[in-house]
């Protein structure tokens, strides 16, 4: 897999003047090409996101592909709940997968997988 996830890091302003621009174009009956990335206002909020725990568990998802956030929690050393946090989160911006897996009981275990293979970091100046 070859996919680079595009996290991009502007102002505000910049933000939602290229909102504006978007919908003002829509609502005119154009085509808008669509864009896909992660934005963020701030450099430390992007920091936030991409701390160097929530990195190593991408790679560890990336290297050993852990059947189960269970089997992950125990990779890394760390609690099943905070690492159960850091993937929901993770999920939410695009940066990890939770694909359904076997069956446990009346549980659907779910195994996670990096849904890119790297992180672009662009910074508007």
């Amino acid at each position: 897999m070859t996919k680079t996830l595009t996290i991009r890091v502007k102002a505000l302003h910049e933000a939602l003047e290229g909102f504006r621009t978007t919908f003002k174009a829509v609502a005119a009956g154009q085509r808008v090409a669509r864009r896909e990335g992660v934005y963020f206002a701030s450099i430390e909020a992007a920091r936030n996101l991409l701390t160097p725990t929530r990195l190593a568990l991408l790679r560890v998802i990336r290297d050993k592909r852990p059947g189960s956030i269970y089997e992950l929690a125990k990779l890394v050393g760390r609690d099943f709940k905070n690492v159960q946090g850091d993937l929901k989160l993770l999920e939410k911006y695009g940066l990890v997968r939770l694909n359904r897996g076997r069956r446990t009981g009346k549980r659907v275990v779910k195994a996670p997988r990096v849904a890119c293979s790297e992180i672009a970091l662009k910074i508007a100046i």
